[in-house]
């Protein structure tokens, strides 16, 4: 019978539950072109609108894998794992958690993004490196997981194509925020890395995507009983972004932030946290037997982490020295300058969107797709919840290209933080979301 998308569209249009096969002939028309754009626009508005059950987003999301290629780790010897943020500001988990996983004997190809609007990007961060190449060939990328144990790349063009063709769809037609739509979006790239495991962070708060824990929780249990549902081992963590994670918010800062961290020079306490603990729970899903909380810590503690991450840098082309001559290495802002509130107080509630906004004002994040990024701007010591700030103490340190965007970024970052005399207890975790059979 001859395969017709319209009668897709419609069937999900007046609210039925689509056939595994319906889903799949009509995402291979997506990326074979036999389906247009026009007909995707209106399946995604139909799902916008209907949403999907759980077997549907689970075929949605292997049919948009399975678009493209698939990744076969089982040449190596030690379970595969990689971690995935729903993005959020002073975010650099992932620098520091894949050596750590690595220095455990656990594989991590780390795949992932750029910039989304207030949010930083991996990539971005690791351009900042001068010469680390973001986008290897197959045979580099296979070569650098074996023997650094992690290697942190971005998407290329063979995998999930029709989540490309589906997203660029979805962000001009008002269909982003459906949480089917995300949960396949999110995973379908993720799972053509050939995973064995898979851990993730959902954010919430001011900062998040999802700025409630309900829809929080929502997003996070439809990726883990839809990851599941697709054959791989998936938990989630909840973790606070009502303030940034990192005392820094932008590319080459957040990179210096993770060095101080892998060895040993200045770890935030937050930021600490949330790494060992989704370090710890990607340990757990791989079967460890041991004391999974204890092995990430001594991989930190030991400077094993650091050692895979220098190994990683410098087979992707970055500088043989770079964890021990950074600063050499990393550009710096022209004007740099300490930022302070208009009166002492206490930090009681931060704008962490606005804190980003701040950092995109500055250049380092894309206002169009297009724009270059600076990487060399941004912020550090950004004064956390609770902190006392004065005429001596200042909420961050500012780093600019040119005075007229200093003071622009400047304004933003003052009014993103919100004086008084006390902060709310914000949990930093405060849950761990796992599969569960007929969700």
């Amino acid at each position: 019978m001859v395969f017709l998308p319209q009668e897709v569209i419609v069937r999900k249009r007046d609210g039925e539950v689509l056939t595994r096969g319906e889903i799949g002939q009509f995402i291979a028309g997506l990326t074979d072109g036999s389906v247009s754009h026009a007909q995707a626009a209106a399946f995604a508005m139909a799902v916008f609108f209907r949403n999907m059950t759980l077997d549907e987003r689970v075929a949605l999301t292997e049919a948009m894998r399975d678009s493209g290629t698939v990744l076969d780790w089982s040449d190596l010897d030690g379970p595969v794992v990689d971690k995935h943020s729903t993005g959020g500001v002073g975010d650099n988990v992932s620098l520091m958690l894949a050596p750590i996983l690595a220095a455990c004997g656990v594989y991590v190809p780390m795949i992932s993004g750029r910039g989304l609007g207030h949010t930083g990007g991996t990539l971005d961060k690791f351009d900042s490196i001068p010469g680390y190449t973001t986008q290897p060939d197959n045979e580099l990328f296979r070569r650098v997981t074996k023997e650094a144990g992690c290697a942190i790349i971005g998407q290329t063009a063979d995998l999930a194509p029709a989540d490309k063709i589906l997203y660029s769809i979805r962000d001009v037609t008002g269909t982003i925020e459906n949480v089917s739509l995300i949960t396949a979006s999110i995973l379908s790239k993720k799972l053509a890395a050939g995973l064995g495991a898979l851990i993730l962070d959902v954010k919430s708060g001011s900062g998040a995507f999802m700025p409630t824990l309900d829809k929080s929780r929502e997003l996070a249990e439809s990726l883990v009983n839809v990851a599941n549902g697709a054959g791989t081992r998936t938990a989630a963590l909840i973790t606070d972004m009502n303030e940034p994670l990192a005392t820094a918010a932008g590319n080459a800062l957040e990179i210096r932030n993770a060095v101080e961290f892998l060895t040993g020079k200045h770890r935030d306490p937050r930021l600490l946290e949330v790494t060992l603990a989704l370090s710890a729970a990607a340990l757990e899903l791989t079967g460890f037997s041991g004391n999974a909380r204890h092995a990430v810590h001594a991989a930190l503690s030991t400077g094993k982490a650091k050692e895979h991450f220098s190994q990683m840098v410098t087979m992707l082309g970055g500088p043989a020295d770079f964890v021990e001559k950074m600063d050499s290495h990393l550009e710096a802002a022209p004007i740099v300058r300490d930022v302070f509130a208009p009166n002492p107080g206490v930090v009681g509630a931060i704008d962490t969107r606005g804190v980003g906004m701040a950092v995109v004002a500055l250049g380092g994040g894309r206002r169009m797709p297009t724009d270059t990024i600076d990487h060399a701007v941004g912020f550090d010591r950004l004064a956390g919840l609770g902190a006392r700030v004065d005429s001596e103490t200042p909420i961050a340190r500012l780093h600019a290209r040119d005075e007229a965007t200093a003071a622009d970024a400047e304004r933003r970052l003052i009014v993103a933080y919100r004086l008084g005399d006390s902060a709310p207890k914000h949990p930093l975790i405060p849950e761990r979301i796992d599969f569960r059979e007929g969700a």
